[in-house]
């Protein structure tokens, strides 16, 4: 698995990895890097560089960036659909639905010019107007959990950055593909560099987002014992932070269920072309 940095997609020069397995049939795909520090202070520079910038990019044109990307998306659907189903264990069918409710968060980010607006209230007192306008922060991050490897990332980065953030997204070590094949999209579709980077990593990462200082709010999915250690280091370093946690839905799995492993296991990887490979596998 590479990195984003800056633009570009890079071999980590990390010593650990975590090995990428497919659940349905426990080959081992890939190996995930361990984010080293210097590529994670590398990954938050070029954030806060390209927020210079981007902050002051107009918000049609942010906005346009956004229509070309969920173009793309759909252009791609089945194919990224595919790597969640793969990776993550979902069934094609549930991979698709997985992907489609990120592409839903894509679409409504191409509203932004709209939902950004501020407020003015004339006379609230004598001589006296009152208003409020919207600004980005500056740079942000994303931590993402296994479960949902495409909505998940869509919820967070397409939203803040096209309000003039920029962003440093953390995928889950354990299905980080689905991350950088629209990571990959993204750029196609105009994001300039720096404005998306992301990292891999565990703990040592998730700290390191906690901490810096360069970084002014977090934005979690996760479970409860995670996502409450996020918020209170997160907090304690005075960011804001957005953490979902605990989460759950129920099922019930009846005699007469059609129970079956995703279409054409066997075939793993081949379905996605040369270049996706090459982002996706080391």
């Amino acid at each position: 698995m590479k990195l984003l940095i800056d633009g570009k997609f890079v071999e980590s020069k990390a010593k650990e990895f975590v090995p990428l397995t497919n659940p349905a049939t426990q080959e081992v795909i890939g190996h995930v890097p361990l984010s080293t520090p210097q590529e994670f202070e590398a990954a938050v520079a070029s954030s806060k560089e390209a927020f210079k910038t981007w902050r002051n990019t107009p918000v049609q044109t942010r906005a346009r960036v956004m229509l070309k990307f969920q173009e793309l998306i759909r252009r791609d659907f089945d194919e990224l659909a595919t790597n969640v189903s793969i990776e993550q264990g979902k069934t094609f069918a549930d991979a698709k639905g997985d992907v489609f409710r990120g592409l839903e968060v894509v679409e409504y980010a191409c509203s932004v010019p709209t939902i950004s607006m501020g407020e003015l209230v004339e006379n609230v007192s004598n001589g006296i107007d009152t208003y409020s306008i919207r600004q980005p922060l500056g740079v942000v991050a994303g931590i993402c959990p296994f479960n949902f490897p495409a909505m998940v990332p869509l919820w967070m980065y397409p939203l803040a950055c096209t309000v003039g953030n920029t962003f440093v997204l953390k995928p889950s070590e354990q299905d980080p593909g689905a991350s950088l094949m629209l990571a990959e999209m993204a750029l196609e579709a105009g994001l300039p560099k720096g404005v998306l980077n992301i990292v891999h990593g565990q703990h040592d990462i998730v700290n390191a987002i906690c901490d810096h200082q360069d970084i002014k709010a977090i934005s979690f999915v996760g479970g409860d014992s995670a996502g409450k250690h996020v918020y209170s280091r997160g907090t304690a370093a005075g960011k804001r932070v957005q953490s979902n946690m605990g989460a759950k839905n129920h099922a019930v799995v009846l005699p007469d269920a059609q129970v079956s492993l995703p279409p054409h296991p066997e075939e793993t990887l081949s379905h996605l072309s040369e270049k996706r490979k090459a982002l996706t596998v080391s």
